[in-house]
């Protein structure tokens, strides 16, 4: 008498619609509620609940795409203003190493090698920070009775690891194109 919902799962050969009439005539009768009368029940096909969810998650999915772009953008203009700072304060050891003969393929690798190593760091520290946040969360759900699977896997890890590689290559490449054009007998007497 007091039973709130019942669940009916049903073959995926089944039509939906179906099975949603033939429940309805059942509780129809249980229920005893004639011709014409009104149902005092309600029947929920959750598949439209599902496209709902999945419409949700496509947003969110968007949403969290534009803010890590926006974040990427603002990381990569960091770096790229650290590799310039870098290239401004070691001017001196620029003019030098070019005068005892490094190319500007050199001096230009050095520092594109040093943009990429910056943000393959900070790739590292995000991917701890990642993985520490992701097993707070599953370790918080079991007080909750809710029993999260705790799982980095390990594509995610290498594709963050190349996208932070190619961040610094991109960004790094003005700096170090800056670099090596610098004229050897100016940079040695840069103060």
């Amino acid at each position: 008498r007091n039973l709130r919902s019942i669940n009916v799962k049903i073959p995926n050969d089944a039509s939906v619609e179906e099975s949603m009439l033939y429940i309805e005539q059942i509780l129809r009768v249980a229920h005893d509620i004639g011709p014409g009368q009104q149902n005092d029940f309600r029947i929920n096909d959750w598949s439209q609940y599902a496209d709902l969810q999945r419409q949700a998650t496509a947003i969110f999915t968007a949403l969290l795409t534009g803010i890590a772009s926006i974040s990427l953008l603002v990381g990569g203009i960091g770096v790229m203003n650290i590799m310039l700072v870098s290239v401004t304060e070691r001017t001196k050891e620029i003019g030098l190493r070019k005068a005892l003969g490094a190319t500007n393929t050199v001096i230009l690798m050095q520092f594109i090698i040093e943009a990429i190593v910056l943000c393959i760091l900070g790739g590292i520290i995000g991917i701890l920070l990642g993985v520490l946040i992701v097993y707070g969360f599953t370790s918080a759900a079991s007080f909750f009775d809710a029993d999260l699977p705790f799982s980095v896997p390990i594509y995610a890890i290498i594709g963050s690891l190349s996208f932070s590689a190619l961040v610094g290559l991109f960004f790094g490449i003005w700096p170090a194109k800056r670099a090596a054009r610098l004229d050897p007998a100016v940079s040695l007497r840069y103060e």
